[in-house]
């Protein structure tokens, strides 16, 4: 609540020029040769060649790393997308060629009504103009450059998609296949309520071992010295001298200078958005509150009773210290006005009514050595730890390199801690590190009596020695019994649900419908889910795109058996409910948006294919697919 009466700016300014120039152009990046990055001197291979114009990798690259960088794509993902990235591009380029050679035309006049369109860009001065232009990575030649091939492409796109149409018949049709809603009745085969059924013998489960010994392994195991650099630890030795201290100190006054400041507490009785004759009683009460403190009443104590300050009414009106421009600007004279221990009258601020009581009050003054040394402590080791850790791991590493089996005795000398692993499997946590993938893999990368290099592991660092690799071995049924009994019901448990599922279906459909017959044979329960669309779900099964053929069926049709998640359901069409006409209206907008976006997507992309495919055949495009696969490659390894 105490940020609720702070200092509020009168105007709030916002800036999302700059923001709309980028999304506006980001696509443009890669229109032009070299555009969107600097130059270098390497010569680049090329990946496509479209007329006279071509693609580089220096480009893709560029292309890939905007991406990136503006996190459209994670980085995990680019090994997948690198060749829908490619061909994105050259397409792009095509569109390009194709409208210049329909004779598609785009003036300078053109060219500088689009860019005055920008509000980022509109008035700005030639200067600011082109700097904020080259803030993108991009001269102003580039860049005016890529705004007339966007309006090349567009030009061209504009006209395959001019005939784009949303019949009323379709609106409709589509109104209907969102908005037809079915109910089914239901029984549920749950293969966690069957596992009791079933009994295995020794016998079934040793021969279900030798049926399946294959899957049944003891993985690779390993057991190392782990030596961990922790910097907590590392900062509890490190020794700072009172001259040190002091140096630091005077070098730094400034930075311990504390403002005039108050410690007060208040009563709030909120006024915002209440009708003047609400504003009237809460004055009275106002007058009241204070009348009752200067006769003596604990403030605490009426703050927490009458206080409409959430924030700070538990505390019995405690708002600790505050400093001049934090509060707003009513509050603040009048805290700041008080003498310790005084009580003011009551005062109007733009959020209500506000009785203060100044506890405290210090002016302006530089804190002593002795008051901050503690912070100055933290301060100086904060600063040179970073570097005193990674001077133990170095240090650590290369004498453990040359004695690995003295391993311990280096890490007590140092300071550090060392660990025995014992038969460590990977991806399991590991002492102190604990689950670290990174520290994981290079641990069981590393070959027997190797010592890895310095690993990150949060913000700690460590180091490992392997002393012994057991490497994966078929395992014996007695180390795996509680896994094969596992495996074993579990497989016994999928046919029973397979079998009595098809039996209940084929009986469904056999007997006419009758699920509650059905129900009474397999001692389950028959159940009705609420009415649902085709982006809904059916209550107590799942998703209803397991029922999509279903909503086209009459009532009472028989659904059979169908795996949901986990469970297998025999269900049918219990009936059928049909979209209220009066709601088309309302909803015509947005389904005609909806089909006109849907449409245009599709014919957009067969236009741009049949313009590929059109330039392929008459060997104005050459894609050089060694050089995309090098690509490709070079992310996925």
């Amino acid at each position: 609540m105490f940020d609720l009466f702070r200092s509020r700016d009168k105007a709030v300014r916002i800036l999302l020029g700059g923001l709309l120039l980028m999304v506006a152009f980001s696509m443009l990046i890669y229109l032009i040769p070299g555009a969107g990055m600097p130059t270098t001197g390497n010569k680049a291979e090329v990946v496509a060649e479209i007329g006279k114009d071509t693609l580089t990798t220096q480009e893709v690259q560029q292309i890939i790393q905007d991406k990136v960088r503006s996190r459209q794509v994670p980085p995990e993902m680019m090994q997948f997308l690198v060749p829908q990235i490619i061909d994105q591009a050259i397409a792009d380029r095509a569109l390009v060629y194709e409208a210049k050679r329909m004779g598609f035309e785009v003036s300078d006049a053109d060219v500088a009504y689009t860019i005055r369109s920008i509000p980022s860009l509109a008035s700005l001065p030639p200067d600011q103009y082109r700097n904020t232009v080259e803030s993108m990575g991009q001269t102003v030649p580039q860049f005016e450059a890529n705004v007339r091939n966007n309006a090349y492409a567009l030009r061209l796109q504009d006209l395959a998609l001019a005939g784009v149409v949303v019949t009323p018949q379709e609106v409709e049709q589509e109104f209907n296949h969102v908005n037809e809603k079915i109910k089914l009745d239901y029984i549920s085969f749950d293969p966690a309520k069957m596992k009791n059924d079933v009994k295995p013998t020794p016998q079934d489960l040793q021969t279900y071992f030798t049926h399946m010994k294959n899957t049944f392994n003891v993985p690779e195991t390993r057991t190392f010295g782990l030596v961990v650099i922790d910097p907590d630890r590392v900062a509890a030795t490190m020794d700072v001298s009172d001259t040190a201290l002091h140096q630091y100190y005077d070098s730094h006054r400034d930075q311990f200078r504390t403002p005039e400041r108050v410690k007060v507490r208040h009563i709030l009785l909120m006024t915002q958005g209440k009708p003047k004759a609400d504003v009237d009683k809460l004055k009275a009460k106002a007058d009241d509150l204070l009348k009752q403190i200067k006769g003596g009443a604990d403030f605490a104590d009426l703050a927490k009773k009458n206080s409409d300050d959430p924030g700070s009414k538990g505390t019995g009106g405690e708002l600790g210290w505050i400093v001049r421009g934090q509060t707003v600007k009513n509050f603040e004279n009048t805290a700041f006005s008080l003498k310790p221990g005084e009580i003011s009258p009551v005062i109007t601020t733009e959020y209500g009514f506000h009785i203060l009581q100044l506890e405290e009050k210090q002016d302006a003054r530089l804190q002593s050595f002795d008051e901050v040394k503690p912070q100055l402590l933290a301060e100086i080791k904060k600063g040179g730890l970073n570097d005193r850790v990674q001077n133990l791991a170095d240090q650590a590493r290369a004498e453990i390199a040359k004695a690995p089996a003295n391993a311990e005795q280096i890490a007590n000398k140092l300071g550090l801690t060392y660990v025995k692993v014992d038969k460590a499997r990977s991806g399991a946590p590991l002492p102190i590190v604990g689950g670290d993938k990174a520290v994981s893999d290079t641990v069981f990368s590393a070959k027997k009596g190797e010592v890895t290099p310095v690993m990150q592991a949060g913000n700690r660092l460590a180091i490992a020695v392997i002393d012994q690799i057991t490497p994966p071995r078929p395992a014996e049924f007695s180390e795996v019994e509680a896994q094969v009994r596992d495996g074993y019901i579990n497989s016994e448990v999928a046919k029973l649900v397979t079998d009595k599922s098809k039996e209940a279906a084929d009986m469904l459909k056999s007997n006419g419908g009758d699920l509650k017959a059905v129900a009474k044979k397999f001692g389950l329960e028959v159940k009705t889910t609420d009415f649902f669309n085709r982006q809904g779900a059916a209550e107590g099964i799942g998703s209803a795109s397991y029922f999509t053929d279903f909503f086209s069926k009459p009532a009472g049709t028989v659904i059979g058996a169908v795996n949901v998640g986990t469970q297998t359901v025999v269900a049918k069409v219990a009936d059928k409910q049909a979209p209220d006409p009066a709601k088309l209206a309302q909803e015509r907008q947005r389904i005609v948006l909806e089909l006109k976006d849907k449409k245009t997507s599709e014919r957009n992309q067969l236009f741009q294919d049949s313009i590929m495919s059109k330039l392929t055949a008459e060997h104005k495009i050459k894609i050089h697919k060694d050089v995309i696969n090098r690509i490709v490659q070079s992310f996925r390894t």
